[in-house]
């Protein structure tokens, strides 16, 4: 269907940037023409649409008390937030990300629901994508080994009651898949969900939770059939503890059986080491930075710049924590920029070449088409930003990408449109209803929290061992 929009303002590129009273022209889903000649109308500054390149499409952590701990324990205590129903948590999760932006987002699926068989689970999240109007990519996470601690459980759990135990063992351990089964998987998944709007992805959770056959398996499978891989690396410093003392060579192993690629995307990466990053950055895999969730966590500071200089493809996600718990990934790309963006006056990148990069990298992380850029013949994804409420003062022209980064937040995503259809109109979404989803979601949480009385019960001796674990199996040097 063909459709335009006049932009006071558009940004078409680092290399062309801001054109200035342009009509956007597209038909069936792809730009046809920009042209001169903008219409009377509300002044608007139109950008390509964002990208979340590392989520998890789940409930907000804050509201089940996962608040001010590192990852650890937090990724246990999110254990109360676990999908009531698969649906409606990814509609929600996807409905938010859209409404601030975002064309495409990575679902790296670490915390199935329980509630139905994995590819019945993968279909209802792709009809919550497609009913939301997002792209996405998918990703079944893995584990085999290491499901509470990294290492020999036993000394977190023997204190604990023989109830406690047993709630815990319940709740997180599980008969391992093999390598094998979670190809066949991956390829049922891939048979039942992949399409133009859905790129169907390997999901190691991360090396510590994955055995070397695991990791093997995905690599020679990613370099058979070209699928793309996602994971979590180097998050926490026990996880870097973690490969110091079990798996040293760790980067330089993932590199010579082939994980290391173009086609892997790697979330966090925070505290990767000079020489792993350079073989990050040869091998053409890209790195997500997630500011906010690595605050919330007290993960650390990720060296995006000295990865960036050494020639690592950057990209951004929320991780489903973004600084307020909204999913602004536009308040998230402008906090990169200011802690990452340079030093006086030595600068990492500009805004619109950090914007542009995050952009191009994340489409290709979530196998989404294009490079994001505005121009014909590309994907007609794009937001349109109230550039009335942007330059609100309007004393004299100012560069409306540098405004976008001074001041820019989701409150001004006028319209979202992805793949040439509007899913976002004034705050709203077109294709659900988020304050209802998000009401019947409460709803069924609250009446659901007492099945895991015995959880919250034996959480606060739980959390005591973890913390005495982590910090005398795994001394940071």
């Amino acid at each position: 269907m063909a459709a335009e929009i006049s932009a006071t303002s558009l940004f078409r590129g680092p290399d062309l940037g801001v054109s200035d009273n342009v009509v956007l022209r597209h038909d069936d889903g792809v730009i046809t023409e920009i042209a001169e000649g903008a219409g009377q109308g509300p002044r608007s500054f139109v950008i390509p649409a964002f990208v979340n390149a590392h989520d998890h499409a789940r409930a907000t952590a804050s509201s089940f008390g996962a608040v001010g701990m590192p990852l650890e324990s937090w990724i246990l205590r999110t254990a109360l937030g676990t999908p009531v129903d698969p649906y409606l948590t990814a509609a929600s999760a996807l409905a938010r990300s859209a409404r601030a932006g975002c064309a495409a987002m990575m679902v790296h699926y670490t915390r199935p629901s329980g509630t139905m068989p994995l590819v019945d689970e993968a279909k209802a999240i792709a009809k919550a994508a497609s009913d939301v109007g997002i792209r996405i990519a998918f990703a079944m996470a893995v584990r085999d080994q290491n499901p509470i601690v990294y290492g020999d459980a036993e000394p977190a759990l023997s204190g604990l009651s023989s109830d406690a135990r047993k709630t815990v063992e319940e709740l997180f351990v599980r008969a391992p898949m093999s390598p094998k089964a979670y190809i066949e998987l991956t390829e049922a998944i891939a048979s039942a969900i992949a399409g133009p709007m859905v790129d169907v992805q390997l999901g190691p959770a991360g090396v510590q939770w994955c055995s070397k056959p695991l990791l093997e398996a995905v690599a020679e499978n990613s370099a058979r059939t070209g699928r793309r891989i996602h994971m979590h690396l180097l998050e926490t410093v026990y996880q870097r503890a973690w490969a110091d003392q079990n798996f040293p060579d760790m980067v330089r192993w993932l590199r010579d059986v082939g994980f290391l690629s173009e086609r892997l995307t790697l979330a966090h990466c925070i505290h990767a080491r000079p020489d792993e990053l350079e073989m990050i950055a040869a091998s053409g895999t890209r790195i997500v930075t997630n500011f906010s969730s690595n605050m919330h966590l007290r993960s650390g500071l990720a060296p995006i710049a000295a990865a960036r200089e050494c020639g690592c493809a950057i990209a951004v996600g929320v991780d489903g924590l973004a600084l307020d718990e909204d999913d602004d990934i536009l308040r998230e790309m402008r906090l990169v920029q200011m802690v990452h963006g340079g030093l006086g006056f030595r600068q990492t990148w500009t805004p619109a070449e950090l914007f542009s990069l995050a952009i191009r990298n994340g489409r290709r992380a979530t196998g989404a088409p294009g490079s994001g850029e505005l121009g014909t013949g590309n994907p007609a994804d794009y937001v349109v930003i109230d550039l009335d409420r942007l330059d609100r003062d309007r004393i004299m022209p100012v560069d409306p990408m540098a405004l976008l980064f001074a001041r820019g937040n989701a409150s001004l995503v006028k319209e979202v449109v992805v793949a040439g259809k509007t899913i976002v109109r004034d705050g709203g979404c077109t294709g659900v209803d988020l304050p209802a989803i998000e009401r019947e979601l409460r709803d069924i949480y609250r009446a659901n929290v007492g099945k895991l009385a015995n959880f919250q019960r034996m959480w606060p001796p739980l959390a005591e061992r973890l913390s005495g674990w982590f910090e005398q199996q795994l001394t940071c040097q």
